[in-house]
């Protein structure tokens, strides 16, 4: 049975909000990762266990902390209202913040990985040869973690995906704008005759989860016959 264009919506929704989330987010793991992977600083440990805290703690403890911050009246969010004119709360952008947040440490542990495992001394040559820190930075340090931050884009958009707890926490559960694929599943199990519905977009969303751990498996093996020299 086909979906019907509300639930297209939803799924539209959903891709868009997890892909924006993930992209969003990918500067500040690349840098937290590289922080953590690269340098040594008092305080390493505590920053690394605050940065996998969306992991651990409950998610409507994550969006509730969102909402204190970036709602309405949060104490950032009041400041983009009034000097930017823009505002999470209730949109689209809201679920966005919310899913790349939850996607967030899957993203930095595995460019992390990356860059722990790359050869510094490639680096090191490229700054002997003249190059500066952006220009080894952009021909040298990302095409040896593509593979890694790639893997880690995949996991974090899957996670956000399926993200519900600190979404509806945060931005509520508005159809439309909220709404994403695991609000609409909840919300038609709350309906009379919303089996049809539960069944359709639970399908869509295990299709979807499927697709991208497959994708992130097909990555991580070309990335190793790479890394051997196993082109072809």
């Amino acid at each position: 049975m086909g979906l019907t264009p509300d639930e297209w919506g939803i799924v539209e929704l959903s891709l868009r909000v997890g892909l924006w989330g993930t992209l969003c987010s990918l500067p500040f793991a690349y840098a937290a990762a590289w922080l953590l992977a690269r340098r040594r600083f008092r305080g390493k440990a505590l920053l690394d266990a605050v940065l996998h805290l969306p992991l651990v703690l409950p998610p409507v403890v994550v969006g509730f902390a969102l909402l204190v911050l970036f709602g309405a009246q949060g104490a950032i969010g009041k400041l983009l209202r009034e000097w930017f004119h823009f505002t999470f709360a209730f949109r689209w952008t809201g679920a966005a913040l919310a899913a790349g947040v939850m996607g967030f440490p899957l993203l930095v542990r595995a460019i992390r990985q990356a860059l722990e495992a790359s050869d510094t001394k490639l680096e090191q040559a490229a700054q002997t040869l003249g190059a500066g820190p952006w220009l080894t930075f952009l021909t040298v340090t990302l095409p040896l973690t593509a593979t890694g931050v790639l893997h880690g884009f995949v996991l974090a958009f899957a996670r956000a995906l399926g993200e519900f707890g600190a979404t509806i926490t945060f931005v509520s559960n508005i159809p439309g704008q909220t709404q994403t694929l695991p609000l609409a599943i909840y919300t038609a199990t709350q309906v009379p005759d919303g089996d049809a519905m539960v069944w359709r977009l639970c399908a869509i969303s295990t299709v979807l989860a499927v697709a991208t751990l497959i994708f992130s498996e097909v990555m991580i093996r070309f990335g190793h016959r790479k890394a051997l020299g196993h082109d072809g």
